[in-house]
């Protein structure tokens, strides 16, 4: 009997065995890479590089080892790594129509269902950009109804500023607050006041979610729900944060746009949505450019995430960085002086005339590099890339920070210098390798606004304002990595010029 149950537990212990191999060899079959494909650091069975931490410091080093296109492998999603200026422009703009289409990640999917703007592909993407497109250009006056906009909001952003008198204060949700009333003014056609508390959690819930999307800490937990959703929906874990933060974003936007519906007058647009109401009712026929209520809820969501936190960010970067080089805070100073004086506020007309404010402004971009890892792309047929052989279906990361840093590109990678972007006359000039809107044809729909955020905003408040740290505030260069790459939270002090 004793002989017996041995022999039962060696022939179980022994089909497990067998199970686990054949399992192995399915695995290795199934993930082997074609011929020719880029190389990278060995998979583990099953998981890939699951452990390989997803940020633009990791990816420079793979770099180094594996050459400027390499790839990853997460469960069984094969990802091709791009950097490097050359490469990025490569993919983004020679080969453009080989890697338009986004992939289908499931945490962003679980909340915008391949709708709205910036992850949808095919025919509804090019329908709702376009569009968005012509909203922002004929709206109103087009361009000089956005100016107004932004010129307000700057405005009561300084009025803020000036109600601190000069104390240690964190501007963060004050920056958002304001460029995030940019957004609602074209969106929803009014703005919040800066102590509104519902908006106010809003612009926490995202900037909350912003950060926890690339968290060293909750990396792994996020790869482990995009490789199974159906599990992991039911556990506990960031992707539960970020998931629930969503739905009150989305509930918010579902109650401004019933508030639109019942007061809505075709003949009478008054903002976005109500401009997007008609156009609902003009392609009723053409169910495939997505014009319904859904898509109307994905892509106000879509202004809301990339039009605040984007912006906002690039303005904690520019204030930190007037701090840390309060020289340069004074040179942009002396020109806004010079060209706008303190009796009038700063209009668009001005920047031709200030060319080391705009060259501030776009190293600003540069070394603030606050979308560094982009947004992957999935090329739509077979291609080749640097001599490596891409299938269709596979999805391509083109690595931002990687062409804003590139050695071969700009004169000081990692220092702060305006004068990458001035002529030996002083006269501004433009970089090819300037892609923090990325390139191509799924570069940022927003690019127009946030030009026009960055100067208005950043001349108000420097005309007005002289900023210093905080007593006791650590300055550190180091910034955060989330979905975008941001400044440690700061204090400063704006004494009134």
């Amino acid at each position: 009997m004793i002989l017996y149950s041995v022999f039962e537990w060696i022939d179980v212990r022994s089909w497990l065995f067998f199970f686990f191999v054949f399992l192995l060899i399915a695995d290795i079959m199934k993930n082997k890479n074609p011929s020719n494909f880029p190389p990278g650091p060995w998979p583990l069975p099953f998981l890939g590089n699951i452990f390989t931490t997803a940020d633009f410091k990791t990816m420079d080093k793979l770099a180094e080892k594996y050459g400027e296109v390499f790839s990853l492998r997460w469960g069984s999603q094969k990802t091709v790594f791009v950097l490097g200026y050359k490469m990025v422009k490569e993919a983004l703009v020679t080969q453009m129509d080989s890697y338009v289409d986004r992939p289908v990640i499931p945490l962003f999917h679980a909340v915008f269902k391949g709708l709205g703007v910036g992850l949808s592909n095919g025919y509804l993407w090019k329908m709702q950009r376009k569009f968005f497109n012509i909203h922002l250009k004929n709206f109103g006056e087009g361009k000089k109804t956005l100016e107004l906009s932004i010129q307000q909001e700057a405005h009561y952003l300084c009025e803020a500023f000036k109600e601190e008198n000069g104390g240690p204060f964190n501007p963060h949700l004050l920056l958002n607050n304001a460029v995030g009333n940019v957004i609602c003014a074209t969106l929803f056609g009014h703005r919040f006041e800066y102590n509104d508390e519902k908006f106010l959690n809003i612009l926490r819930w995202d900037a909350e979610s912003v950060v926890l999307l690339n968290m060293n800490l909750c990396c792994l937990c996020l790869q482990l729900f995009n490789l199974s959703p159906a599990l992991f929906k039911y556990l506990p874990g960031p992707h539960q944060t970020i998931l629930s933060n969503y739905d009150k974003v989305v509930a918010f936007l579902r109650e401004e746009i019933v508030k639109h519906r019942n007061t809505w007058d075709p003949s009478d647009p008054r903002d976005y949505i109500d401009s997007y109401l008609g156009e609902i009712e003009k392609n009723k026929g053409d169910a495939a450019a997505g014009f319904h209520i859904e898509n109307l809820v994905i892509c106000a969501l879509d202004m809301i995430e990339a039009g605040t936190e984007s912006v906002g960010t690039t303005l904690r970067w520019a204030l930190f960085f007037m701090m840390m080089y309060p020289d340069i805070q004074e040179k942009v100073q002396a020109e806004i002086d010079s060209v706008i004086g303190q009796s009038r506020q700063p209009n668009l007309a001005d920047r031709p005339s200030m060319p080391y404010t705009d060259a501030v402004i776009h190293e600003i971009q540069r070394l603030g590099n606050i979308v560094p890892m982009g947004f992957p792309k999935v090329s739509n047929k077979d291609t080749t890339l640097a001599g490596y052989f891409i299938p269709k279906g596979t999805m391509v990361a083109t690595i931002l920070s990687s062409v804003l840093k590139d050695k071969n590109e700009w004169e000081t990678p990692e220092i702060f210098n305006p004068g990458h972007f001035l002529d030996a006359q002083g006269k501004f000039r433009r970089r090819d390798a300037f892609f923090p809107f990325s390139a191509g044809k799924r570069m940022c729909v927003g690019e127009q606004l946030a030009r026009m955020e960055l100067f208005l905003i950043f001349t108000s408040l420097l005309q007005r304002f002289s900023l210093s740290p905080a007593p006791g505030q650590n300055m550190s260069l180091e910034g955060v990595n989330g979905f975008t790459y941001s400044p440690h939270p700061y204090n400063m002090c704006a004494q009134l010029r």
